[in-house]
Formats: C-alpha cells, sequence, structure tokens
C-alpha cells in the first residue's frame, strides 16, 4: 500500500532552478506549493551513489533529517545506448567547469565521444528520472519515469536545460529545446514519473 501525502507544501531537495520550475509547473494544478532547497538554506549533499535512487535518497534523506519536514528528491540523467548507458548518474558531472555547469560543453562532448567511436544511427537515447518521497520516519516512496528517443546534432532549441537541445523524443521531428514547457511537461521523463507519483501518493 503506497502511502500518501496530505499536506499542501512540499520540500523539493534540489537547487537546480531548471527542475525547480518543471516540478512548479507539475504541482501548480494540485494546489501544492512547492519550495526548493536553496529558498531553506539548505546544503547540497555529495551525490556518492552509482544509481538514481541511490543519490535520490542521498538528496531527500539530507533535506529531511535538516528540517523535519517530508521532502522529494529527483535524479535524473540521460542515458545513451552506444556509450554503455554514460553519462546516466554522472549526467550532470559532464557538465562541471571550475565556473560552474555547462551543458553546452557538456553536449559537445557527448557528441565528440560518439563521433570518436563511429556510433551507428540512430544514437539512441533515453532520460531517466526517479522521485523519491521520503518522510522523517524513515518511509520512503520511489517512482521512475523514461523518455525514449535519440541524440541529434546540431544542438536545437533554447528551451529547457541539460541535454535537451540534443534529445529528439521518439515521435517528435523537435528537441526537447525546442519544445515549450507544457508540451514536454506531457511526455518527459520526469511527467512520467510525476504522473506515477500524483497516482501513488497524491491519490488525485
Amino acid at each position: 500500500m503506497r502511502r500518501r501525502f496530505d499536506g499542501d507544501r512540499l520540500l523539493i531537495a534540489t537547487h537546480n532552478a531548471g527542475k525547480l520550475e518543471e516540478m512548479r509547473q507539475l504541482f501548480g494544478p494540485l494546489g501544492v506549493t512547492v519550495v526548493g532547497g536553496a529558498e531553506m538554506n539548505l546544503a547540497e549533499p555529495e551525490e556518492t551513489e552509482t544509481t538514481f535512487i541511490g543519490n535520490a535518497r542521498i538528496k531527500a534523506r539530507a533535506a529531511v533529517e535538516a528540517t523535519g519536514l517530508p521532502a522529494l528528491a529527483d535524479d535524473s540523467g540521460i542515458e545513451i545506448e552506444a556509450l554503455d548507458g554514460a553519462p546516466g548518474v554522472y549526467t550532470a558531472d559532464w557538465a562541471e567547469t571550475p565556473a560552474g555547469r555547462n551543458f553546452h560543453m557538456a553536449m559537445t562532448r557527448t557528441w565528440e565521444k560518439l563521433e570518436a567511436i563511429d556510433a551507428p544511427f540512430p544514437r539512441r537515447a533515453r532520460f531517466c528520472c526517479t522521485l523519491l518521497l521520503a518522510w522523517p520516519d524513515g518511509h520512503e516512496e520511489i517512482y521512475e519515469g523514461h523518455a525514449p528517443g535519440q541524440i541529434t546534432w546540431p544542438m536545437r532549441g533554447a528551451q529547457g536545460h541539460g541535454y535537451d537541445p540534443i534529445f529528439q523524443p521518439d515521435g517528435y521531428h523537435i528537441t526537447f529545446g525546442e519544445m515549450d514547457a507544457d508540451q514536454k511537461n506531457r511526455i518527459s521523463h520526469r511527467a512520467r514519473a510525476f504522473q506515477a507519483l500524483i497516482e501513488g501518493s497524491f491519490g488525485r
């Protein structure tokens, strides 16, 4: 039996403004106000696990312990078949620079790796999202979502965030980076995980 969340304000254990905005849009129609980790002055824990679930758990438990409130954490990334699932849980790490995250650099690096091994077309990939809802008593609920598609080049679109400009979801001729928020939020990996979360823990 899934545990239901019955509050009207939910702590999202992220400092990623793009993810937080997506969550805000997704939760808005439900009458649930979301607050991010940065707004609560929470420290960002080091993500040391090798799975999406493991890293989501680290973030959720750290937020719960710091605030005493239930918290929802997201860990997500892109898995590319020809790169044996990389970058996967290290998706954000590929964008790290001394000056902060540079996803333009990361996308270029990704394409160069595919070119270096002469990866066949279509260059299959999928975005993955794990949502972990944790309570102060240690209980947690886990939901996952995936968006299959392919890597394309050159980068297209200025919407979204992360690797969106080089990911073309199945059934579409445009990238996530070219989609408006409403369109992406209907089909994204996070939207699919979110729908499972709503059905399982919000009863709506």
